[in-house]
């Protein structure tokens, strides 16, 4: 599975783009996300993949990284392209929205 630091996906949302999928719970969400980032929470995931594209690249992100290291591989697993934002909402320094 692929990997992205915090840093590298903060350079990374101010020249393109990113499709970043916060899977942490809604009440987790409230104390602040990566900006455009979308909320589906783990346990929602799999009712939800279709509402995803299969042509584009998502960072999933949660509060450590464990729980989104886990989202990524099952979106993998469906022929999704991922890769899992390291340490998670604890190691991000970028603006955060609430």
């Amino acid at each position: 599975m692929s990997k992205i630091t915090p840093k590298e996906l903060e350079q990374q949302m101010h020249h393109e783009s990113v499709q970043v999928i916060d899977v942490r719970s809604l009440d987790e969400v409230k104390q602040g996300k990566i900006p455009t980032a979308e909320n589906i929470p783990l346990d929602e995931l799999p009712e939800r993949m279709e509402e995803l594209d299969r042509y584009e690249e998502y960072v999933m992100v949660c509060r450590s990284g464990n729980r989104s290291a886990k989202a990524a591989k099952h979106l993998q697993q469906n022929g999704f392209h991922v890769k899992n934002m390291t340490g998670g909402m604890m190691k991000w320094l970028g603006d955060i929205e609430a």
